[in-house]
């Protein structure tokens, strides 16, 4: 039976991105994978993350990658000088260190093509995949991108979502909240998924979480970098 995962933010820890995927999850080819963003920065292995889902592409699992907000700084860094030091203050130094670059517009074009290539959303029957949420103010939630990569506190609009459910990340929330936040997720209409798998030194972060839609079943790995 094929099952659906969501994939909360990675942030260059690629061997525990590996371990979820391959040893805990064991995909397969009929596995739908929603990877909810933020695959660079703060950690040291962001071009072996990118490496490695363009490796499942290219054996053909069935992958889908958002854009998160990293992503978005990353590629806006060549715009100005102010562009370039506000990612580097959102832990862009690393990501340039494994790809060993002093700039976005040295990046070969494949990972250039990769991240153009993101999607701000994706909808199924019976959820809405994003990296940070909706702006549910704006009549054109759909079509603001600025809000699916940087919203914070969203508070959900059920009637234009219908009971579909939104599945995200963006903002680190401890395992144990996660794992509390489940059994109401029906209520609320949304969950978030990051669970701060970068900050391993912060109590009740530094795990890699994904969510088993069909199931509704969690499943993580603590930081194994």
């Amino acid at each position: 039976m094929s099952r659906t995962f969501a994939i909360g933010d990675i942030h260059g820890c690629a061997r525990t991105a590996k371990k979820l995927l391959l040893e805990e999850l064991k995909i397969t080819k009929e596995d739908a994978i929603y990877f909810l963003g933020d695959y660079i920065d703060r950690g040291n292995g962001s071009k072996e993350v990118i490496d490695f889902i363009l490796e499942l592409k290219k054996e053909n699992y069935n992958v889908n990658t958002l854009r998160g907000n990293h992503e978005q700084l990353f590629m806006d860094s060549d715009r100005s000088f102010t562009d370039f030091q506000n990612w580097i203050a959102n832990g862009g130094v690393a990501t340039l260190e494994s790809f060993e670059i002093s700039r976005y517009s040295e990046l070969e074009d494949v990972y250039k093509n990769f991240f153009n290539e993101t999607k701000f959303y994706f909808e199924t029957d019976g959820f809405i995949f994003v990296h940070a949420g909706f702006d549910f103010s704006n009549e054109n939630f759909l079509e603001d991108a600025d809000s699916m990569i940087w919203i914070r506190n969203m508070k959900v609009d059920k009637k234009k979502i219908g009971n579909r459910i939104i599945v995200h990340g963006h903002t680190p929330t401890p395992l144990e909240k996660v794992k509390k936040n489940l059994p109401s997720v029906n209520e609320k209409g949304s969950l978030n998924i990051d669970t701060g798998c970068v900050m391993k030194d912060f109590n009740g972060l530094g795990y890699l979480t994904a969510l088993e839609t069909n199931t509704m079943m969690l499943y993580t790995v603590k930081n194994v970098e």
